[in-house]
């Protein structure tokens, strides 16, 4: 029978797990706080999630278990190669060792991110990290070790549209053309598929021939390509057409002739023909050419933006931003680019006033003499 009792000077509480086997604990000389803790003890006897305390396993070790045997075997190597990162610089080293029980309370967690933020570390890395080790807490929760996620009720750090801005860098068109100038002549067709199409690195050097669509002037995104193997794009939106500009129409059909052929048939292979390597087209074609240029460093990223920005320029629906770049959903194509977008159009506004009054002045004449 589960009882608190007093031992040298100190409370101790005597109870059965949900096995039968007899525990002790030590709590103190608080009765008040011996009677709590053997109500818990109880509660999670009950629930059949007690685990003794030399048995509750560390975060390194729930961590180390859930990358092994969930992330590797189930995701892209891009993405296992940023979970990885993740675990080793923004998490292991501040809940390696700590039990995983003690992770269910929600202040440790905000405490954790207060830390961060003072470290100098940005809003969005944080939340990423939060993120993984939801993902991580939920593994937990599934396997027993522990009864809730506390990451489920942990607010996010809210970012201001400033910190969205600098996160994003967007080239002018003078700066497209000046950055083009410099650029290698058998590098300029995939720089300026990237910046007139906004297609992700892995979608550019996954494309194949039989991907364009010559008479529609489209560019069909069927796959990816990423650490030598080919994937299919991650949601249905990745898989879309992309309208192409003329000028670029002609650019592929001119690089078509002189492009290296090998068994995949790709549109940006290395000059043996096989699948271009990501890391080593940065070197080779984009950070150089970017030195030449004399512009500012950017990621290859943000000429994805870049492509963005240019169609919100002309005037663009964000719906049709939205299946050019193969978002999920028009609310990530607004919280992304909506700053970018003009708060007033007064063309917009002249175009429903003529469409609701015509250009009868007498009948704009009665319609005010009534109200």
């Amino acid at each position: 029978m589960a009882c608190v009792r007093k031992r040298r000077n100190k409370w101790i509480i005597d109870f059965y797990d949900q096995f039968g086997k007899r525990h002790w604990e030590t709590v103190g000389t608080n009765k008040k706080e011996a009677q709590e803790r053997l109500a818990k003890r109880l509660l999670e006897i009950g629930k059949e999630a007690y685990r003794p305390e030399n048995k509750v396993k560390t975060f390194s070790e729930i961590a180390e278990t859930w990358y092994q045997t969930q992330v590797l075997p189930n995701k892209r190597q891009k993405t296992a190669n940023y979970y990885r990162n993740i675990l080793d610089n923004h998490l292991l080293p501040y809940f390696d060792r700590i039990k995983i029980a003690r992770l269910v309370d929600v202040g440790f967690i905000e405490r954790y991110m207060t830390k961060r933020l003072a470290d100098g570390v940005s809003k969005a890395t944080v939340n990423k990290a939060v993120t993984t080790l939801g993902t991580v807490m939920r593994y937990a929760v599934r396997r027993g070790f522990v009864e809730t996620n506390p990451v489920a009720y942990v607010q996010k750090l809210r970012r201001g549209p400033e910190e969205i801005v600098e996160d994003k860098h967007y080239l002018t068109p003078e700066e497209i053309r000046l950055f083009i100038e410099y650029a290698k002549e058998d590098h300029r067709p995939l720089l300026w598929t990237a910046i007139l199409t906004g297609m992700r690195e892995s979608e550019l050097l996954g494309l194949m021939w039989t991907d364009i669509d010559w008479n529609a002037k489209q560019i069909c995104v069927r796959r990816t390509l990423q650490g030598g193997r080919f994937y299919e794009p991650k949601t249905k939106t990745s898989k879309r057409r992309i309208d192409v500009a003329p000028q670029l129409v002609s650019i592929l059909m001119r690089w078509k002739l002189r492009c290296p052929r090998g068994e995949h048939d790709l549109l940006f292979p290395a000059i043996n023909g096989k699948p271009m390597d990501a890391v080593n087209m940065l070197k080779v074609y984009f950070y150089p050419t970017l030195r030449r240029s004399g512009l500012p460093k950017i990621r290859f990223h943000d000429l994805r933006h870049t492509y963005a920005s240019l169609l919100i320029l002309q005037g663009e629906h964000p719906k049709y931003i939205q299946s050019q770049m193969g978002h999920s959903s028009i609310n990530v194509t607004m919280d992304i680019y909506g700053h970018l977008m003009k708060a007033t159009n007064q063309d917009s506004a002249k175009k429903l006033g003529a469409i609701v009054f015509g250009n009868n002045s007498g009948a704009l004449s009665s319609i005010l003499s009534h109200t």
